[in-house]
Formats: C-alpha cells, sequence, structure tokens
C-alpha cells in the first residue's frame, strides 16, 4: 500500500438515516494480548447484532510489517473474525493509523473489508461527521510529522517492503525502541493534537464534529467550532482495563465500554 495508492481512497462513506455504525480505534492487538483479542471480538459481534457498519480508525495492531505477514499468529485470528462479520452482512470499513499504514489491498481482501482515506467524512442522515485517526493533528510535534511524512512518502514504502519480512520485523522493532525513547523525553502536550490544526479541520471541511483516537486521551472536547471526540485505547491484558468507542446513528454519537 503505497501514498499514491492511498490517495486513491475514499474520502466519504454514506448511510441510511436509519443505519448505525460502531467507532472503534487503537486496539494494538497483538498475540500477547489475547484479552483484548477477546474483547475485540465481542465488540464485533455486538455491531454484527446492533450495526450497519463497523468502521476502525486505525492502529488495529500493534504494528503491521505487510501483507505478506496475513498468516502470523498475531494478525490471522483478526482477520478470521472480520471476514466471518463481513459474511454476516456487516460494513467494516478501515483507516490506516500510525502502526498498520502499510496494510494493503491483500489485507483487505482477506478481512473483506474496505480501506478508507484519512480524514474521511461519514454522511448518516442529517449527520456529518469527520473521522481520522488524529496522528495528522498532533502538529506540534515536528519530529513525529516529519517521520510520517518519510514513512508514507512510496518510494519508501516500496523500498521497506522489498525487503525480506524477517528483516522487516527487525527493522520495525528497533523504530518502535526508538519511538518509546523518544515519547518518554518529549513534552506530553506535543503529543496531543493541536487546537489550531483541529478549528482549521472543523472549518475546511465544513464540520462540527470529529471523531479520533491515536492519543489515548478519550472523551468529548468542545471548541467554540465544534465537539471533538476522542476514542479509548483498549487493554484488556496487562494495567488497567480499558476500551470501547463510539456509536453513530440518527440520534447522534453515543460513546459505549468494550
Amino acid at each position: 500500500m503505497s501514498t499514491t495508492a492511498l490517495a486513491e481512497l475514499p474520502t466519504a462513506i454514506t448511510l441510511d438515516a436509519h443505519q448505525r455504525a460502531c467507532v472503534i480505534s487503537d486496539l494494538h492487538l497483538w498475540q500477547d494480548r489475547p484479552l483484548t483479542l477477546a474483547r475485540f471480538r465481542a465488540c464485533v459481534e455486538r455491531a454484527v447484532r446492533e450495526c450497519d457498519a463497523l468502521i476502525i480508525l486505525g492502529d488495529l495492531f500493534e504494528y503491521w510489517a505487510g501483507d505478506d505477514d496475513l498468516d502470523a499468529p498475531a494478525i490471522a485470528p483478526v482477520v478470521s473474525t472480520l471476514r466471518a462479520a463481513a459474511d454476516a452482512g456487516l460494513l467494516i470499513t478501515f483507516m490506516h493509523g500510525n502502526r498498520d499504514f502499510l496494510a494493503g489491498a491483500s489485507f483487505a481482501r482477506a478481512a473483506r473489508l474496505r480501506l478508507l482515506a484519512d480524514p474521511c467524512l461519514v454522511t448518516l442522515g442529517a449527520q456529518r461527521i469527520l473521522i481520522t485517526h488524529g496522528d495528522a493533528l498532533c502538529t506540534d510535534d515536528v519530529d513525529y510529522q516529519r517521520f510520517r511524512t518519510q514513512v508514507r512518502d512510496p518510494h519508501w514504502q516500496s523500498q521497506f517492503l522489498a525487503q525480506p519480512l524477517a528483516q522487516r520485523h527487525a527493522i520495525i522493532a528497533d523504530l518502535r525502541a526508538r519511538s518509546e525513547d523518544s515519547k518518554a523525553r518529549a513534552p506530553q502536550a506535543i503529543m496531543d493534537v493541536n487546537p489550531q490544526a483541529v478549528d482549521a479541520w472543523f472549518a475546511s471541511h465544513g464540520v462540527d464534529q470529529i471523531v479520533h483516537g491515536h492519543t489515548h486521551r478519550p472523551g468529548m472536547h468542545h471548541t467554540p467550532r465544534g465537539t471533538r471526540w476522542v476514542l479509548p485505547d483498549w487493554e484488556f491484558d496487562d494495567g488497567p482495563q480499558r476500551g470501547g468507542g463510539v456509536f453513530i446513528d440518527a440520534e447522534g454519537i453515543q460513546p459505549f465500554d468494550a
């Protein structure tokens, strides 16, 4: 999945006024997190029963080394869960996060989902809601934005994906270690969204509601231009338990716990 291909992804989703969508983000699923995977499966099953669409706003996985890794123990159970839900009639869409931005067409086919551009406009009846992973709004973190631009470049991605899978895993492990070290030393404020960037998106997209993840700072935040809903990250294996998302329907946006 290259940046060129990303530019061709859908920038809008339209749902009927009577329909309902479940929106989640930042699950960071991996083979050493079985309890979180179980909660994810329960959430997907609930979405099949109660919703028409499941919208995933990135970082579904702890990391993504390439679509040739679909049979990995950390990935295969997630793909099969999504495929079963899609076969049951649930529309599933996926937006790339900063952990799984290399997920591509083979992943989408295997999971029977649709890839989305970031940001993307959701229209449900009279509701117009902008959805995004959220990292593009963290403009105060200049080093991260420079890295984000680099790894979304099609030339960089082509070079990376041309390397053997084992080498890609090693490179990702090194990048993650350096990222954790950088985050530990960086001021916490720069890892949150920039208020001016948020206001600019409200204005340029003509919306008064934004839903995103990434920052792991869940809640509803009001500004003069609109309301920003921040989704929680998921953790049920180590540390304080948390997880959930929002439902979107004709009555508005409602948060839920996983």
